[in-house]
């Protein structure tokens, strides 16, 4: 199918109904794409998040499509920046994932695009739960600075491959990744990255997490990897 212009480069805005909430996403898709990565972004954060759209924009160079989108309503989020309690709802999290993921199955453009997942933060943990409800539709799931360990009774039932990228000054996380590495019953990794905390903010940083993740990606959502049974 041949893309626009505007789809090719930052992508156009889509309105997605997961459930009761309706969504607001960016959504791009590179000329004969193979796969999409849904972002599940994490604390505090939205689809607007420089590191998630520089981690996208390079994935598309790669010529793998990408959604960007808020997994809150805007009167959620609202209530989220006073509360701070629906950022780590990983239930409401994941079910609004599961909603975009089922509208990506369906949508004319993507509905032959293999569907990864990119989660930082809880919605790390949101991604990992995600895929144990769409086990079937999704191929790989990547982690930027997650919280894996807020999915853990979900963790052994986790079918797609999992990249687990940690900063090496994040030694709280580094703790927990590696916690629920031991959990996770299929393919998995844990990369850390030297010298970069939390946020990947250090000189290169974000750039390494882009390049791990492009490969992981790029591995598993081609037509030359299928999907394993159940």
């Amino acid at each position: 199918m041949r893309r626009t212009a505007e789809q090719r480069s930052e992508g156009c805005l889509v309105q997605i109904t997961a459930g009761s909430a309706n969504l607001e996403g960016n959504l791009a898709i590179p000329e004969e794409a193979e796969g999409i990565v849904l972002f599940a972004h994490g604390s505090g954060s939205s689809r607007f998040s420089p590191r998630n759209r520089f981690v996208a924009r390079v994935l598309r160079e790669r010529g793998v499509a990408t959604l960007l989108t808020d997994l809150l309503t805007p009167a959620e989020e609202k209530v989220d920046r006073l509360t701070r309690h629906l950022r780590f709802d990983i239930e409401l999290l994941a079910d609004r994932l599961v909603g975009v993921t089922d509208w990506l199955l369906q949508y004319p453009d993507t509905q032959t695009l293999k569907i990864g997942y990119f989660g930082s933060s809880t919605g790390a943990a949101a991604a990992l739960v995600a895929e144990t409800k769409r086990a079937d539709a999704v191929y790989a799931i990547v982690s930027r600075g997650g919280r894996p360990d807020l999915a853990a009774p979900a963790l052994p039932q986790v079918k797609a491959p999992t990249l687990l990228i940690v900063g090496g000054n994040d030694v709280v996380v580094i703790s927990l990744n590696q916690q629920a590495l031991t959990q996770l019953r299929i393919e998995k990794k844990l990369e850390i990255v030297p010298g970069a905390g939390h946020l990947f903010e250090e000189p290169g940083a974000l750039q390494e997490v882009a390049r791990l993740a492009g490969q992981w990606f790029q591995r598993y959502l081609t037509s030359g990897h299928e999907k394993r049974p159940g």
